[in-house]
């Protein structure tokens, strides 16, 4: 039994041995196979993975837009405010204690409605009064015409009557009129605001008793800088947003430009009249506007991300023959979305709209029309 034991210990080292043979050819056979997979395998490797031969890199897809002509349309941004285009704050035209107001605060008015009544009952019995005294000089006026006639009464005294006569119907005509105006009545048709004053107040024409302002249309209000005095002119078109409706634009027409320059801010004051059927434009409201001073067709158009800003300037990446080709640009009138490219760029050509990081002077592109976005009317933002 010894025998046996000696002779078959032996055979265990060999058997690990030639575990260790087996497992080092597996590993030699998977080695040469990744050799192969990643370029060491020649032109059936290169061609598996779409590659140049040489093993050089793939194109590298790239979204593209073209330069395409379109008609752009030079704007002034600008802020400003909304502005009634009739606004007053009510005084009486006579002092007195108010008996009555006739209106509620949003009320819509026509010209003329009364709104509020001032006691005139002082007024009403003055003029009672003179109107007797006007009678009486009728009278005496009538009784000395007749003695004219018949030479029984010189003529000094038929002038002097007729003079008292006029003196009376005036002075009752001021009363009246100072009766009407007791009553304050709207100027013009409107909104009726805040009111001042409650009924029994006493009034005198240094109180305001109430606020009255059109609501359609207004006027939006901007205020440019001077250097562009020489592109303004009525009839421009004005587009513009309020914070209360995002989303929203709204469009005015331009009916007065001020020949004056403002001293302190160096601008010119700019009013457009912009319709307000539902009145949402209430005055006071801030505004964002373009200005729009000149259109002009045949210019080159692209895509307002084909651009990349850098400290140096502005760079774009055309391709040509299947590479990128960098190019310094200078912008003209831009919006959002679109940008107008005054020099660098040909319209036809094809731009970079994606990737713009990663682009290198002749690194070979493959070009792929990317998304259109909305067409809108560029701008030129100031």
């Amino acid at each position: 039994m010894s025998e046996q034991l000696e002779y078959n210990r032996p055979r265990r080292p060999l058997f690990l041995i030639g575990l260790g043979i087996v497992a080092l050819l597996i590993v030699l056979y998977l080695g040469n196979r990744r050799f192969h997979w990643f370029g060491g395998g020649g032109a059936a490797a290169q061609n598996a993975q779409g590659g140049p031969p040489g093993g050089g890199m793939p194109p590298m897809p790239v979204d593209v837009d073209t330069a395409r002509l379109d008609e752009v349309v030079d704007a002034v941004r600008a802020t400003g405010r909304i502005e009634a285009i009739q606004s007053v704050a009510l005084r009486p035209d006579e002092q007195g204690r108010i008996v009555e107001l006739l209106f509620r605060e949003g009320q819509t008015v026509d010209a003329g409605t009364p709104l509020v009544r001032i006691d005139d009952a002082l007024l009403r019995a003055q003029a009672d009064r003179a109107r007797a005294d006007r009678d009486l000089a009728r009278q005496q006026l009538e009784r000395l015409r007749r003695l004219r006639a018949d030479n029984a009464a010189p003529a000094a005294d038929v002038e002097q009557a007729e003079a008292a006569f006029r003196a009376a119907e005036a002075g009752l005509a001021l009363l009246d009129l100072q009766i009407q105006r007791a009553t304050v009545r709207a100027p013009f048709a409107g909104v009726v605001g805040r009111r001042f004053v409650s009924a029994g107040d006493y009034v005198t024409p240094a109180n305001s008793l109430l606020t009255l302002q059109t609501m359609d249309p207004q006027n939006a209000v901007i205020e440019v800088p001077e250097r562009y005095a020489g592109s303004l002119r009525a009839g421009q078109a004005v587009t513009f947003t309020v914070a209360a409706q995002p989303g929203r634009t709204f469009r005015g027409v331009v009916e007065f430009v001020d020949p004056t320059v403002q001293e302190r801010s160096r601008t010119i004051l700019v009013k457009a009249r912009a319709p307000n059927p539902g009145r949402t434009l209430k005055a006071g409201m801030f505004i964002e506007a373009s200005l729009a001073t000149a259109r002009r067709s045949g210019a080159i158009v692209v895509r307002e991300d084909a651009v990349q800003p850098l400290r140096t300037g502005n760079v774009m990446w055309a391709v040509v023959d299947g590479k990128a080709s960098r190019r310094v640009v200078e912008l003209g009138a831009r919006s959002e979305g679109k940008v107008e490219v005054v020099r660098g760029i040909n319209a036809g050509e094809l731009v970079v709209v994606g990737g713009l990081e990663r682009m290198q002077e002749g690194m070979a592109v493959a070009p792929r029309q990317g998304p259109t976005p909305n067409p809108t009317m560029p701008g030129k933002s100031q």
